[in-house]
């Protein structure tokens, strides 16, 4: 089955209909942060002020680029282990984020709050982080420059390449492919 295009942001509808599995092709804004960015975003919330972005309908990805070199826009991009932000995430979620991106699998929790307010976790192929890179078109810091590699960055990207790990609906491909291959 070709993969599906997706234009950012993402609704309840897009999501509703997203299954894991699913091959897809990003396309518009979506946002960089890891735990530190993540851990700083939550702080702010418990202080009662704004947050530097606008989460609603947005996705996050889990990702600390290097360097660009020269004529690139961003180094090296590749996804970041996301269970290093499940702390933070159904605080995010509850403010409307709908999408992110990383690899590796997520807390109960989290997949719960994926349910709970109808998002989406992506995995982007690790170790195909220079190949990735071409599909981001565009790249501006927008918070925490002084955190370097994990500042928040707002990317343009085109066709980036993502798969379904866990939908709305609870399902979770890791467990449904450890179903396929346990012996029986």
């Amino acid at each position: 089955m070709p993969p599906i295009k997706l234009t950012t942001p993402l609704n309840d509808e897009i999501i509703e209909n997203l299954r894991i599995g699913q091959k897809v092709l990003l396309n518009g804004a979506i946002y960089t942060g890891r735990d530190t960015a993540h851990k700083k975003m939550v702080e702010l919330l418990d202080q009662g002020k704004p947050l530097p972005i606008d989460l609603k309908g947005q996705i996050i990805y889990y990702v600390g680029p290097s360097p660009a070199k020269p004529g690139q826009i961003i180094g090296s991009a590749g996804p970041t282990t996301a269970s290093r932000m499940d702390v933070y995430t159904p605080r995010l979620l509850a403010l409307g984020l709908k999408g992110m991106i990383g690899k590796g699998k997520r807390t109960p929790e989290v997949i719960k709050a994926i349910k709970q307010y109808k998002a989406v976790y992506f995995a982007a192929v690790g170790g195909a982080a220079a190949l990735i890179s071409r599909c981001i078109k565009s790249c501006d810091v927008i918070a925490y420059p002084e955190l370097g590699p994990e500042a928040i960055r707002k990317l343009y990207v085109e066709d980036f390449p993502v798969i379904v790990i866990n939908d709305s609906l609870g399902g979770d491909l890791y467990e449904e492919g450890l179903k396929i291959y346990a012996i029986k």
